[in-house]
């Protein structure tokens, strides 16, 4: 029988039989239940390493995950899905994640909210995970010294090569699947059947966009323009612009003349931020930038192509609604003029799943999202929280999908 490397704790290779035997099999202490202080307790102790300086200022990404991981954190969370009287929350059992390799971090959020719900866990990693990746790892093997012995128990994170059989078995081994990482993977992985009780959660091809208010940009101060062009590279060059919720393309709404002169200013303000993070895009990065928006510019869809340095490119779309939602290279900005958040509600599409804004009211933002009507936009958030994680992503309440609902009623 196949068998998969043992990532998380830290062992031997071992077959699916006897790993899915070993993670459903009750630990000392007793099942685990959502909320369990054993879980809670080794997440924020695992988010204290990742809060270190050392692993901080290497890894920024992963000090937005120790944020999420305080406890203070995971208690607003669990208060969140406390079920109303007459209804009691479970684990929903095995939980098998199938994470992309292009964002490092992203299998830990899922991970660590289905393990607060009390979940048994198998974490596929990729074989090509590397830097924080490499690093979360480290620090949940460290974490793991002072657990109790059921996290070690119910937790795997587990590494394997492209094995059906393996896939096959943990599928019909969990009671929910959780796939990651675009249409490719969604249809690749539902090949292989659920067991009839179990069900899926998949995170197919998203893109996001940011929209800018050319009025809202003159009547901010130098210091919170600034901060857009922060925010922006951290929403950008965080996952080189790969993950679903960075932006790949801006729209600016106001008049042609204000928008210019905005835009202009922002891209200047970014180009100070990225000198000061020292940020260097390699030689084939530079290459697959100019490839892609060029080939925007051949196709007709791009008016005009600008670079600056390596960097940062920025295209200005002939429309609109040409928006390119396909990945073009880390630093690459499409761009187009509209006079009013209305007249994006005909150009969102399903696949679109971030809105980062700067420069609009509440009333506005809501008034965009109830055009919408759910047709597109799972989220809208300001630039600088486009990668912010919460436990409601693409639409779905996630600590409620790990859980299963018991009604009780006497009379």
């Amino acid at each position: 029988m196949s068998t998969v490397e043992q990532r998380f704790p830290t062992g031997a290779p071992t077959s699916v039989s006897d790993l899915l035997a070993e993670v459903t099999s009750e630990p000392p202490g007793g099942r685990l239940r959502v909320g369990d202080p054993r879980v809670s307790d080794f997440l924020v102790a695992f988010a204290r390493r990742l809060l270190a300086p050392s692993v901080a200022r290497r890894f920024p990404e992963l000090a937005s995950l120790g944020f999420f991981l305080r406890r203070g954190e995971l208690e607003k969370t669990i208060a969140a899905a406390t079920p109303p009287l007459g209804q009691l929350r479970f684990p929903r059992g095995v939980v098998f994640h199938v994470p992309p390799a292009n964002v490092d971090t992203i299998f830990v959020y899922s991970w660590a909210l289905s393990a607060l719900a009390g979940n048994p866990n198998i974490v596929r990693i990729s074989s090509r995970s590397a830097g924080a990746a490499v690093a979360v790892l480290d620090a949940l093997n460290t974490t793991l010294a002072d657990a109790d012995p059921a996290i070690a128990q119910t937790q795997r994170m587990v590494t394997y090569g492209r094995d059906d059989a393996v896939t096959a078995a943990l599928s019909q081994g969990c009671d929910l699947r959780v796939i990651w990482g675009g249409d490719r993977s969604v249809t690749d992985i539902r090949r292989h059947p659920l067991r009839p009780s179990a069900r899926d959660v998949t995170f197919p091809d998203r893109s996001s966009f940011a929209v800018i208010s050319a009025a809202g940009w003159r009547a901010a101060d130098a210091a919170a323009r600034r901060d857009v062009a922060i925010g922006l590279y951290n929403d950008s060059y965080w996952f080189d612009q790969a993950a679903c919720a960075s932006p790949r393309a801006i729209y600016w709404v106001g008049e042609p003349e204000a928008v210019r002169e905005a835009r202009d200013e922002l891209f200047g303000l970014l180009a100070e931020v990225v000198e000061s993070k020292g940020t260097e895009v390699d030689a084939a990065m530079s290459v697959e930038k100019r490839v892609s928006t060029y080939g925007l510019a051949a196709e007709g869809v791009a008016s005009e192509v600008r670079f600056a340095g390596n960097a940062i490119a920025t295209v200005e779309l002939v429309e609109p609604g040409l928006v390119p939602r396909r990945w073009l290279g880390v630093g690459t900005f499409p761009q187009a003029q509209v006079g009013s958040l209305d007249d994006l509600v005909s150009i969102v599409e399903r696949r679109d799943q971030t809105m980062s804004h700067f420069g609009f009211g509440t009333d506005e933002l809501v008034g965009f999202a109830e055009q919408l009507a759910g047709r597109g936009v799972d989220r809208i958030v300001p630039i600088g929280d486009a990668l912010t994680f919460s436990s409601v992503w693409d639409g779905y309440d996630l600590l409620r999908e790990f859980t299963r609902l018991t009604t009780v009623q006497s009379r």
